[in-house]
């Protein structure tokens, strides 16, 4: 993406999100941000049960680092100006305000394209641009986990309650490279055709998506997808797709969908080999009739003893297979680390980690950049566009950048 400029009006982090996987990938990203306010989510310093201390921000850096940040306040006639004249030079114009938010500052598709028609307008948005709700706002919670199933179908059927997701942002940060590859493809279009479209990614449709194969089975059977009980958590006809906690609490998730193929060698592993010739599992159609009883026995076998045994029995073993880790374990997964999952930013001198997006080229891990501070890049920007410290002076005076 080196080259390509794309100019960021978004705030939180579903929109940011695709901005900072466009930086990881090279282009110059610019992140508008109000003068007095700042992004919301740079004082957010509280996620779940944890408490962020110091300089670092996990979810500002995750959703902006390799940025430029820019305040401009839009509401004012000389800092729509400044907008536009960044307008001119960019390739993308991405945002998440909503369409009565983009209409009153004058940032919609026409006030956009009027001062550069090839200007790819990408826009995130809770619902979608279509229908009766596409004014309406709304979080990853929302729209992506509870309207579009996900809650639902991760729910265990006997659970008083709702299951949340999985961890702060979790669906902002799909979506994010959902509107990312999104971008990617009307750019590729645009270079060969030259025109311009506009993109939508709603978190609607992202979470639909993500629970499409569910969703298609309702669309054929009419019935609802039901979570297993808790603690019932082996699937009804496979002992060899589930999950089974071990004697020290922790939990093997196995997802071995031909279970028969890898059933006598698991069986043995785990030290239930005679499971093997016990004509109740002596092929495919008897191991699927006859999978509870399967499942409990091997419940017993593999709750007598800890994880770090099941490591060592399983090691080499063909089955698919993993052990359920928290975040700390994954933060230090050598095979993740391995392929560039986790990578160093240098902040001010100072060392630190972050996520990097899943995409590998060529087989070589991201270089990434740290997140900017606050307006750090706004009177650099200005100079670049042609301005000079007149301007900076006069923009600053009336109140239309920090």
């Amino acid at each position: 993406m080196k080259g390509v400029r794309v100019l960021e009006v978004a705030q939180w982090t579903f929109v940011p999100a695709a901005g900072a996987v466009l930086a990881d990938w090279g282009a110059d990203v610019i992140k508008v941000e109000h003068p007095r306010t700042g992004d919301s989510q740079r004082g957010l310093r509280s996620l779940g049960h944890i408490t962020i201390e110091g300089d670092r921000n996990p979810v500002m850096e995750h959703a902006n680092r390799g940025k430029r940040s820019m305040a401009i306040d839009m509401s004012t006639p000389d800092g729509h100006a400044l907008l536009m004249d960044i307008a001119r030079t960019a390739d993308v114009f991405l945002t998440n305000f909503l369409p009565e938010a983009r209409k009153k500052l004058k940032i919609d598709v026409d006030d956009m394209r009027a001062v550069n028609p090839r200007l790819i307008y990408a826009r995130g948005s809770a619902y979608g641009p279509l229908g009766a709700e596409a004014d309406t706002g709304g979080y990853d919670m929302t729209g992506f986990w509870s309207r579009a199933a996900g809650a639902m179908g991760s729910t265990p059927s006997d659970l008083e309650g709702v299951v949340p997701q999985p961890g702060p942002a979790y669906g902002d940060s799909i979506g994010g490279m959902t509107i990312a590859g999104g971008i990617a493809a009307a750019l590729f279009e645009r270079e060969r055709t030259g025109h311009a479209r506009v993109v939508d990614i709603s978190l609607l449709g992202v979470g639909v998506w993500a629970s499409g194969v569910a969703i298609n089975a309702a669309l054929v059977s009419g019935e609802p997808w039901v979570a297993n009980p808790a603690g019932a958590n082996v699937a009804p006809n496979n002992p060899l797709v589930g999950f089974y906690r071990t004697a020290d609490g922790r939990f093997l998730g196995l997802s071995m969908m031909q279970g028969f193929r890898y059933f006598g060698e698991f069986c043995r592993r785990v030290g239930v080999g005679e499971l093997a010739d016990d004509e109740r599992f002596a092929g495919h159609e008897a191991l699927t009739e006859n999978a509870a009883a399967a499942a409990q026995i091997l419940r017993s076998a593999i709750a007598a003893r800890p994880l770090s045994h099941w490591r060592a029995a399983l090691e080499g073993f063909d089955g698919q297979w993993a052990v359920v880790q928290n975040t700390v374990e994954v933060a230090a997964d050598p095979q993740l680390r391995a392929n560039g999952g986790i990578v160093d930013v240098e902040t001010d001198g100072e060392r630190a980690e972050l996520v990097a997006s899943p995409v590998l080229f060529d087989e070589t891990p991201l270089r990434l950049r740290p997140m900017p501070e606050f307006a750090a890049d706004t009177e650099q920007l200005i100079l670049e566009l042609g301005g000079d410290w007149d301007r900076i002076t006069a923009l600053k005076e009336s109140g239309a950048i920090a």
